[in-house]
C-alpha cells in the first residue's frame, strides 16, 4: 500500500472512494450534492488544487483511500469501505500530523461515532459542537482539534 500525492487521473477514482464511505459511514445524512457533482469537484477542485492524498492498492486494488489537507485543515479521510480497519486511516493521520506539525483541525457530523473514536484515539480533542447550520447538509456537526 502506498500513500502518495494525487494526480489528475487520480480524480474520478478518489471521488468514487468518497461517495462509497459516505453511504457507508453516513447513511442517514443527506447528501446535498448529486453524485456527478461530487465527481466534478473533485476532478475540477480537490485533486488540482488541494494537497490531495490517496492510497494506492496497486493493480489489483486501485485507490482505496483519500485524505485532503488545507492549511492546517484535515477536510476528507475516507476510506473504501472494504478497507477500513487494515490501518489505512492510521496512516493517513500520521503523515497529516507530519504536514501540519503545528496543529490539525476536522469537522465530523456528530452521527459518525466511528469516525469519532478514531480521530479521538488519535489526540483529536472536541472543541466545538454546532446544529448543522453551518454545514450543506444541515446536520449537527463536532469541531476537533489536534496540537502537539
Amino acid at each position: 500500500m502506498t500513500l502518495r500525492r494525487a494526480a489528475g487521473p487520480d480524480a474520478a477514482a478518489a471521488a468514487e472512494v468518497w461517495l462509497r464511505s459516505f453511504a457507508a459511514a453516513l447513511p442517514t445524512v443527506v447528501r446535498p450534492r448529486t453524485d456527478d457533482d461530487v465527481r466534478d469537484h473533485f476532478r475540477e477542485v480537490v485533486v488540482p488544487l488541494r494537497e490531495t492524498w490517496v492510497a494506492d492498492a496497486g493493480a489489483g486494488g486501485g485507490i482505496v483511500g483519500v485524505m485532503v489537507l488545507r492549511d492546517g485543515e484535515l477536510s476528507q479521510l475516507c476510506l473504501h469501505p472494504d478497507w477500513r480497519g487494515r490501518g489505512l486511516g492510521d496512516r493517513f493521520v500520521a503523515l497529516a500530523k507530519e504536514r501540519s506539525p503545528g496543529g490539525l483541525g476536522l469537522w465530523a457530523f456528530q452521527v459518525n461515532e466511528p469516525a469519532r473514536r478514531f480521530y479521538e484515539r488519535h489526540g483529536f480533542v472536541a472543541v466545538t459542537f454546532t446544529d448543522g447550520g453551518g454545514n450543506e447538509e444541515g446536520e449537527p456537526d463536532v469541531r476537533y482539534e489536534w496540537r502537539p
